[in-house]
């Protein structure tokens, strides 16, 4: 199981596919690695050598922002926005799509649960 960036990545993957477990390595990029590192075909990583390996590994380490460190800076980049009182920081900071995307219906993911609202006053307090 060869380990990239400090991910495992399980033997049988394809090793675009398998680049992709990497936090910063998407399709485009695992194309451009394998480019780089003169990968031909579409081997899964039990049919690299360990030499190839070794070379994506390096690849991907040493010159592209991956992991803790990609996740860092997009953190920093959120942080800016907030302290500078830009609209997009003040939608993430509320939780809140930041896209422009509608929010009377749908953006579950970024809003929560649904919670219905009610009156405010229990059934029992109307009686008395």
């Amino acid at each position: 199981m060869p380990r990239i960036a400090g991910v495992n990545i399980p033997d049988n993957k394809r090793v675009e596919i398998g680049l992709g477990y990497v936090y910063g390595v998407g399709p485009t990029n695992a194309l451009e690695v394998l480019k780089k590192a003169k990968v031909t075909g579409n081997p899964k990583f039990k049919e690299l050598s360990q030499e190839q390996i070794d070379n994506l590994r390096n690849i991907v380490e040493k010159e592209m922002t991956v992991e803790g460190d990609l996740k860092q800076v997009v953190a920093q980049n959120i942080r800016r926005l907030k302290e500078i009182g830009a609209y997009r920081g003040t939608r993430h900071a509320r939780n809140l799509p930041v896209h422009g995307q509608r929010t009377k219906t749908n953006a579950r993911t970024k809003r929560g649960k649904k919670v219905t609202v009610g009156s405010g006053r229990k059934k029992s307090d109307a009686k008395t």
